[in-house]
């Protein structure tokens, strides 16, 4: 007999082209159903796509490698038909008595017809949506059950015009449907236009009565000191007589592992009539001091679990549901100050440094997994905010649940998007999807799915453009904020002359008809987001860089390293750029056709010279992806960084363009689609910390960033320069400081450039630290030139032997490695030099997490309450423990240990030349990093390897190619 709740149908699956199967729907379900993977039939990706299926098949080349996607026939030329696939599997399910059982389809593209046991049931029309199918009375009495699904793609897939564009032809902006499927101006077309059943299929088993889509909403009075928990959930009874019920709601935390402590326990008693749905209000939860949510860098993200039951009597449990909540308050408004917007968290102000999202995989492979992988990699970089951009996705579930844990901001769009929808060429249909009830119908039921998660912040119509008047003014209605939330004053006012807010369909959190509109931009859908190429870096801090108070796409380059280029294409890819000057003495780079295909962005253009160039001429491939990730590193830490510099008097947020690519892309990315970091990675990591030291690369001036809460007192700020030669011609530490909350201050103007006889190339290495116990907040190393310079005088630094002694210890569980590693530049300090800091690192916050109180790091991840990592893995090395391992390396030659990067890789005996051998994901806690003369740091390194692999840890640096590796 089948338990209550929910068994996912994510295995056994088979799959075969409409016009190759003989046999009906009901055929396939009762007399002539698949038996093997031979042909027509083969093993299907469910979730997923019909060209996930044929790739996994071997059927078509791998549309992400090389020019391999111009051989896969598109739809627009092959017709609908030929990407019109069935779906087949078997599944258990026996029940009796009065218990139910739904067939639910989280997700399909773009309709279908389903056959269960030779009954036909429909999907309609609709990309983003959720289907629940009752196939109580249909099951099989032995419990052996057939199931086929035959899907059918977009209404109006389009075709691709010869120069591609933003979105094809447009046609796609037709259906209510992700619109990048015909390729962007950073995307390639997708041959099948996403057809599938992507996204969760399950079989649900309930009793007499269900719940359906809760609602939780928390209110918060006395500063934060007495919260409420609202819930509203909707009940059905699906039988012909009354049903007496009880209702459960329990909220628990959870202390440790398998061990929850139960804040709140309530049961209330309600009859449902025969055959019908009523809305429940619970009694609101009273809360003293609650635990709060906070954005990554602002605090915890703390998590309650909330478990709602229903029984009915005679029959036990019937039905339940379970979710993971956070206490907090969002408010958006329009900051009077600078004309941005202006988030709020629990009353405070959150400048927001964070990027924009299109989806995780062009192919719709999504995964638990890489979800949580991409999620941790934005909360790595520091970030706080993601944007799912209109174009892409209405994000899963999971993408929400890694959000909420690791504590990112989201903001979701709607499916507008410009070029689709009113403009591009050819001038795409202005008003939206031909169906405006079936968009609405989508926006309401994501909105139900999403709403409870404490890291959804804002709602937008669309991109670059509003939803047409109708879709807008219903989505305005839908989406206005409970009287509670329109204002912060509200805090310390009663509910009892307002409805409850879990009866509204949202209510809690903004609704902005587009992403340059209110606040964003300039706030009048006018083009003012952008610009999307190479900058000079010293320009981002510029009066005149962007006159707006949130820009919501700005971009730039984003090359990955030499070994994705050889993974992700054949030689013939291998080839870098050529470097052609034009008639009016700009520089422009001519990439090869493979490079062009996948969207190269290019490191030069009208106004910036090479900024690869400024190193000296890339000899090949991997000299060319080396000096493009000191390129990268600087490009992004100074984007953040201008904009910090600017925070609340003329800025209160940017969003890069864009975080990733959904595929094997060149352009706009700080880690690639095999999920390797490129430097660019660790300069948003470098800018985007809660407290940061940085230089003004405009006025030179050395500026201390506060972002927290607290003041910042009791601190001082060295600044030390190094020559090629090891030296330190210019040293200086502040007098005693303090810097208020969510300020940025201006501490001192740096002197050196303006010195007698200053170094052409030289390095710069600021640490702000707390006088009292030398602790170092932040550290943040430069490499600079004299202005109309260049770095070419780094090209024979390379040769440098820089003395290194590298400790290690490894820690395995199962396939899981956490490697913890320590590398110093064993340069002794210059003697004429009195430094006032130890020089190893020993920072206060982890992961963004932030205790100004504490010298001890917080992490705010999944392994949340585990103090001191930092400081753990200093004192482990320092005390000699048994397990470490402990290489030097000689060298001859002093000065900075430059651009040091650790990579993880496979053992291999029979490696073969240029051979895939890197291990990925992995987490590092820094990368790309350098060390002046006596300096010290901690990495910690984590991943997890194939059955059967033993990895390797090899590091490398500009002028450190020893290569060392740990086994």
């Amino acid at each position: 007999m089948a338990k209550l709740g929910k068994t996912k149908l994510d295995s056994g699956w088979l799959a075969a082209r409409s016009t190759e199967v003989e046999q009906t729907g009901i055929q396939l379900t009762t007399t002539h159903p698949p038996t093997s993977s031979s042909p027509p039939w083969m093993e299907a990706v469910v979730p997923g796509t019909v060209l996930g299926t044929l790739l996994k098949n071997k059927l078509v080349p791998d549309p992400f490698y090389g020019l391999e996607n111009e051989a896969i026939l598109d739809i627009a030329d092959s017709g609908r038909e030929y990407y019109t696939f069935w779906f087949f599997t078997t599944f258990q399910c026996k029940v009796s008595g009065n218990r139910h059982v739904d067939l639910n389809f989280r997700a399909v593209n773009y309709s279908a017809e389903v056959y269960v046991n030779g009954h036909k049931m429909v999907l309609p029309k609709g990309m983003f949506r959720r289907h629940s199918l009752d196939i109580t009375d249909i099951l099989y009495p032995d419990g052996n059950n057939l199931l086929a699904v035959i899907v059918h793609p977009p209404d109006h897939p389009g075709e691709i015009p010869p120069k591609g564009g933003q979105g094809g032809d447009h046609e796609i902006g037709k259906d209510v449907a992700a619109q990048y499927v015909e390729g962007w101006d950073w995307m390639t077309p997708i041959r099948d236009r996403n057809t599938g059943i992507w996204d969760e299929v399950s079989i649900y088993v309930i009793g007499p009565v269900t719940i359906g889509d809760p609602h939780l909403v928390s209110t918060f009075f006395d500063n934060y000191k007495r919260a409420y928990l609202h819930a509203t959930i909707e009940l059905e009874n699906r039988n012909s007589w009354v049903a007496d019920c009880t209702l459960t709601i329990q909220v628990t935390t959870e202390l440790e592992e398998d061990t929850s402590l139960l804040e709140h326990f309530q049961t209330q008693h309600l009859s449902i009539s025969a055959n019908a749905r009523t809305h429940y209000t619970f009694p609101p939860l009273f809360f003293y001091k609650p635990n709060l949510w906070w954005p990554n860098g602002m605090g915890k993200q703390f998590l309650y679990n909330v478990e709602i039951t229903v029984d009915v009597k005679g029959h036990g449990e019937s039905d339940s549901w379970e979710h993971q909540f956070g206490f907090r308050k969002i408010e958006s408004t329009i900051d009077p100050a600078t004309g941005g917007r202006l988030f709020k968290v629990n009353g405070q102000p959150v400048f927001i440094r964070g990027g924009n999202w299109i989806l995780s995989d062009g192919l719709l492979r999504l995964s638990r997994k890489r979800y949580q992988t991409d999620i941790k990699f934005h909360a790595d970089m520091n970030f706080n905010m993601i944007r799912c951009w209109g174009g892409g996705l209405a994000e899963r579930p999971e993408f929400y649940q890694y959000c909420d844990i690791y504590g990112l901001l989201v903001w979701q769009e709607f499916w507008i998007t410009g070029d689709c929808d009113g403009r591009g060429i050819p001038v795409s249909n202005p008003n939206g999807p031909l169906d405006h009830e079936l968009f609405l119908l989508c926006a309401r039921d994501t909105i139900k799915l999403l709403r409870n998660h404490p890291s959804l912040s804002l709602w937008v119509g669309g991109n670059e453009q509003t939803p047409p008047e109708d879709i807008n003014t219903a989505l305005q209605n839908d989406l206005k904020l409970h009287p509670y939330f329109q204002s912060s004053n509200k805090i310390n006012e009663h509910l009892k002359d307002f409805s409850d807010p879990s009866q509204y369909l949202d209510g809690t959190r903004s609704y902005v008809q587009g992403s340059m509109w209110d606040g964003f931009a300039n706030g009048q859908g006018d083009f003012t987001d952008g610009p999307y190429e190479i900058q000079n870096p010293e320009d981002f801090f510029k009066d005149d860089f962007y006159n707006y108070g949130f820009n919501p796409e700005v971009g730039s380059v984003g090359m990955p390293v030499a070994a994705t280029i050889r993974a992700t294409m054949p030689p013939e890819g291998w080839q870098i750029p050529l470097l052609r000057k034009n008639s009016d003495g700009s520089e422009e780079e001519v990439p090869n056709p493979i490079w062009k295909y996948h969207k190269y962005i290019g490191y030069s253009n009208q106004k910036v010279l090479d900024q690869i160039d400024l190193y000296g001429s890339a000899k090949d491939l991997d000299d060319f992806c080396e000096k493009a990730q000191l390129v990268n590193y600087i490009q992004y830490r100074a984007l953040l960084e201008g904009w910090t510099s600017r925070m609340w008097t003329k800025y209160t947020g940017v969003l890069i363009w864009k975080t990733q690519n959904p595929w094997t892309g060149l352009r706009g990315q700080f880690y690639d689609h095999l999920h390797d970091q490129t430097a660019g990675f660790y300069g948003c990591r470098c800018a985007a910390e809660p407290i940061h030291v940085q230089l003004n690369l405009s006025t030179y001036n050395i500026e201390v960033v506060n972002t927290t809460s607290d003041e910042l007192s009791g601190i001082a700020v060295e600044a030390s320069v190094w020559d090629l030669d090891g030296k330190c011609p210019y040293y200086k530490v502040t007098e005693k400081l303090s810097v208020p909350a969510k300020r940025t201050q201006t501490i001192i103007e740096m002197k050196y450039p303006k010195s007698k006889n200053p170094k052409p190339v030289y390095f710069l290495l600021l640490k702000l630290f707390r006088i009292l116990d030398s602790s170092i907040l932040s550290r943040n190393l430069y490499w600079l030139h004299l202005k109309g310079g260049d770095y070419k005088l780094l090209e024979q630094y390379r040769t440098k032997k820089i003395p290194l002694k590298i400790t290690s210890k490894i820690f395995i569980e199962g396939s899981k490695y956490k490697v913890q590693m320590l590398v110093k530049n064993t340069n002794k300090s210059p003697d004429s030099i009195k430094f006032s800091l130890k020089n190893h690192i020993v920072g206060i916050h982890e992961n963004n997490c932030h205790n100004i109180i504490s010298s001890e790091p917080e992490r705010c991840t999944e392994e949340n309450h585990k103090a001191g990592l930092f400081k753990r893995i200093y004192q482990c090395f320092a005390k000699e423990d048994n397990g470490l391992r402990t290489v030097e390396t000689n060298g001859t030659d002093s000065g900075v240990a430059f651009f040091l990067h650790f990579s993880v890789h496979a053992t291999k005996k029979d490696k073969k030349d240029g051979e895939e051998t890197r291990i990925l994901p992995v987490h590092y806690s820094d990368n790309y990093f350098s060390l002046v003369p006596g300096e010290t740091m901690p990495v910690n390194i984590s991943f997890e390897v194939p059955l059967g692999v033993t990895p390797r840890v090899t590091l490398r640096g500009w002028n450190y190619h020893t290569g060392h590796t740990i086994n």
